[in-house]
Order: C-alpha cells, then sequence, then structure tokens
C-alpha cells in the first residue's frame, strides 16, 4: 500500500497540562472511534488542527507519535479557526446538509459571512500547504468531512502526484437546499470535492444527493462510492467489561428497579430530534396508562455547540420538557425521565447494556454509530428503534423497528411495540440486529478508501 495520511479537523490525540506537563490522551469523537483501530500501528501520519492551548504546545514540536498513532497537530490562527469551524462549517454547511434551516431567518449571507468564507478557504490552504510538504510521493490522502471540503483541489493544484480521497460523514442535501449558497460558493464547495479521485458516503441517497448537486452546479459528474463506517466492536466490549462501566451499571440497575428501559445516547443537537423523542414518550404514557410506573426513558445526553445560540435554546428546551413530563407523570416511587447531561463514556456505554429499547431517532444523520454499537454490548436482548432518515438505516433497516422521526404518534406506537414484543421476538430481533451491526470492520472501512484512491 502507498504511504498513507489522513486529514481531519480533529484528530486521534489530545494534549492537556497535568501538574505543569504536557500529557497525550486518546482523541474523541466518531471518526477517531471508527477509523482509529484500523489506522493504529500503520504508520500513517494524520493531520488536524491544533484546538487547545495544549495541542498548540504540542504542535511546535512537529509530529507526534503516541498511542499507535503519527499525528501533526497544525496551528491555525485562533480568529481564522472560528470562522472556518464555528460560522462556515457548523453554523451554515452543518444546518444545510441536515436541512435544518429555518429559511424565514436563516441563512443570512452577508459581507461578515463572506470574510468567514475567506476564513474557511484560508485554513483549508494551510491544511494543504502542510499536506504537501510532508507527504511522500504517491501518498494515499484521506481527507475527512466537511470542514475541509475545499482540500481535495488544493492538493490537486499543489500535489498532482497524490492520491486523494474526500469522505463525508454528513448526509448531503438535495441541489434545491444546495440553493441557499451563492452559486459561487456552491460551484467552489463541490469542485473542491470532486477535484479527488472520488467522494464516499456512509449511505446510498447521499451520494446521489451530491451526485445530482455536481450535475445541477458543475454540469458534471463526479466518482463517488458508498461505505458505511463500522462500529469498533472490539472498543466498545472493552469499555463494556471496565470497572467503571459496571459501577455505572449498578448505579442504573438501583434507579430503574426491574421496569423497562427506554434509552437514547445522543449529543444535544438539533439534528438527533430529542424533542419529538421526549413528546413520543409523553403520548405513550397519555395513551397506553399500562405503561406508567413500569418503564423509564434514561437519556444520557451531553451538549454541543453551545457558543451557538440555536443549540443553547435547544437544550434549554429539551430540559424544559424534561421536567414539565416528569412533573406531569412522576409519582414518589417513579420518575418518568431519567436525564444525564454529563459527557460521561462508561455511563453512556452502561445504559446501553441495560435498555429494552433503543431510541435512534435523527430527523437526518450521515449514519449513526450508537444504532451499530448498542446492539453489541446490549445484555437483554434489547430492541433498536430505528429512524428511516438515518444513513445507518441502510444497513439496520431490514431488522429495526422503523420509525418517523417527524411523526410523535408513529414514534409513540414503536415504542409501545417494542415494549410489548415477547420473549422469542427480542431473542430474534436481537440477533439479527447484532449480526447486521458487526458486520463490517475498521479495516474494511479503511480498505474501500485506499481501494478508492487507486481507482
Amino acid at each position: 500500500m502507498p504511504p498513507l495520511v489522513i486529514v481531519s479537523n480533529r484528530g486521534p490525540l489530545s494534549f492537556a497540562f497535568e501538574d505543569g506537563r504536557l500529557v497525550t490522551r486518546k482523541g474523541g469523537g466518531g471518526l477517531v472511534t471508527a477509523l482509529g483501530p484500523a489506522v493504529a500501528g500503520t504508520g500513517a501520519t494524520w493531520f488536524a488542527a491544533a484546538l487547545s492551548d495544549a495541542d498548540r504546545q504540542a504542535a511546535a514540536a512537529g509530529t507526534i507519535e503516541a498511542e499507535g498513532f503519527r499525528v501533526r497537530p497544525l496551528t491555525v490562527e485562533p480568529n481564522a479557526y472560528r470562522m472556518y469551524y464555528d460560522v462556515v462549517s457548523n453554523g451554515l454547511l452543518w444546518f444545510v446538509y441536515h436541512g435544518l434551516f429555518d429559511l424565514a431567518r436563516r441563512p443570512r449571507i452577508d459581507r461578515r459571512w463572506r470574510e468567514a468564507w475567506d476564513a474557511y478557504r484560508d485554513v483549508n490552504r494551510t491544511f494543504a500547504e502542510a499536506v504537501a510538504a510532508d507527504a511522500d510521493d504517491g501518498s494515499t490522502v484521506l481527507v475527512h468531512d466537511y470542514h475541509l471540503s475545499l482540500l481535495p483541489a488544493e492538493l490537486a493544484q499543489k500535489r498532482p502526484d497524490l492520491r486523494t480521497v474526500y469522505f463525508q460523514h454528513t448526509p448531503f442535501c438535495a441541489p434545491d437546499a444546495l440553493r441557499v449558497l451563492p452559486a459561487s460558493i456552491a460551484t467552489e464547495l463541490l469542485g473542491g470535492m470532486a477535484a479527488a479521485r472520488a467522494c464516499g458516503f456512509h449511505a446510498t441517497r447521499w451520494a446521489a444527493a451530491f451526485e445530482a448537486c455536481t450535475h445541477d452546479v458543475l454540469g458534471r459528474s463526479a466518482r463517488t462510492f458508498v461505505s458505511p463506517a463500522s462500529a469498533d466492536a472490539d472498543g466498545i466490549r472493552a469499555v463494556a467489561a471496565s470497572e467503571p462501566c459496571t459501577e455505572a451499571l449498578r448505579a442504573l440497575e438501583a434507579d430503574v428497579g426491574d421496569r423497562q428501559v427506554i434509552v437514547r445516547v445522543d449529543r444535544i443537537e438539533l439534528s438527533k430530534n430529542l424533542l419529538r423523542g421526549f413528546h413520543a414518550f409523553d403520548e405513550l404514557l397519555r395513551t397506553a396508562p399500562e405503561w406508567r410506573g413500569r418503564v423509564v426513558f434514561a437519556a444520557f445526553v451531553y451538549p454541543s455547540r453551545e457558543g451557538r445560540p440555536e443549540y443553547l435554546a435547544y437544550r434549554q428546551e429539551v430540559e424544559g420538557l424534561v421536567r414539565r413530563i416528569n412533573g406531569t407523570w412522576g409519582t414518589a416511587g417513579w420518575t418518568p425521565i431519567l436525564y444525564d447531561p454529563e459527557d460521561d463514556f462508561p455511563r453512556s456505554v452502561a445504559a446501553l447494556r441495560r435498555y429494552d429499547v433503543l431510541l435512534v431517532n435523527p430527523v437526518r444523520d450521515g449514519l449513526n454509530l450508537v444504532a451499530k454499537e448498542g446492539p453489541l454490548v446490549n445484555e437483554r436482548d434489547g430492541v433498536l428503534a430505528l429512524s428511516r432518515e438515518s444513513g445507518v438505516w441502510e444497513e439496520l433497516g431490514g431488522v429495526a423497528l422503523e420509525l418517523n422521526p417527524f411523526d410523535v404518534s408513529d414514534t409513540a406506537e414503536v415504542l409501545a411495540s417494542a415494549l410489548s414484543m415477547s420473549r422469542d421476538e427480542r431473542a430474534d430481533h436481537a440477533r439479527a440486529t447484532r449480526e447486521a451491526a458487526g458486520a463490517r470492520t475498521s479495516q474494511q472501512w479503511l480498505g474501500d478508501q485506499v481501494e478508492a484512491a487507486a481507482g
């Protein structure tokens, strides 16, 4: 295999100061979880932004090797990074790709936003210059996610010998949705991605949407491939077997007793559809009183992007709804919703071990690894209730219970069906879901990307 380079906004290592010393930690995030096991130990160089003061100090040393990774942190001017990340990547592209804009109000493309786009372009160029200066001749370069959409075109100009693949982790939108962007921006964005040898997506529908956009905007096609990421089965099972996870499971068992448990593990993020999930649980308790006192909704969710007002307002609305539902239905011996907003991964995995129903109901998701991780560690023949709008539906839709994420009554009915399944039905469902969720490995996902680069 040619020399391998990975490029992403967030890398597989992070750094912190402890007692005045710089220490290395394994990074988080879905990309590191899915790709890290296949990349670790290969000698591949992973370029990523230096996000903290500790990261920036580490970047001064150049390439760092730890935890099986070889990482090049890149220092980006803080204000440029803020505009690249907060304003363009998360403030506009994320909303476009997920169909989340309130179009009567947003987006607002003005002079200041165009300055942010200039910063987005500059940060992509900074990455390109670092990769071009460091990569060996003929290297395979895997560029990950919408933060770096312009990077393939920059690399094609600077290092045409490199074999570049671009992989998008979010959904992709239809041409009509992309029309909120100025024509020049849409052309630059799509042209940046299409300059790669191939563009990868987790699901066929996202690849088809991208192809439709390139035809509409660029007047030509782009080579795509579909390769869904896998869960890190060994990693998630190791966490499930750990003492912190076992202690968290004991605490959860003490809270819920012998009741059935609906679980969700998510970021508090608009596309994850937390509000409708709680409204559906409220409707279940209202329309099926036999479940009152017999089921607990355990929500292990953690804040995300709270620098953006939309996300802060969303969290406040979620927490207000939880208080209302608990106030309406709770009794002295039963709290209907156990709400935990702490980012505690062992506790989240403990919940995945314990669920009777796992609710995954995004309005739109590029993939959704939780839908794969849950069945791999669950110990109760739990049932997966899955949104048909998630990218992972393409893999698990044949075994999961289908729900329409916009239809609260439908979701309530699916929850009731899942809770009412017989023991044999649950066992058959859990076996099939577990097999489908574990059908692919990190090595296969990496192999698909490398193969696309060679094509």
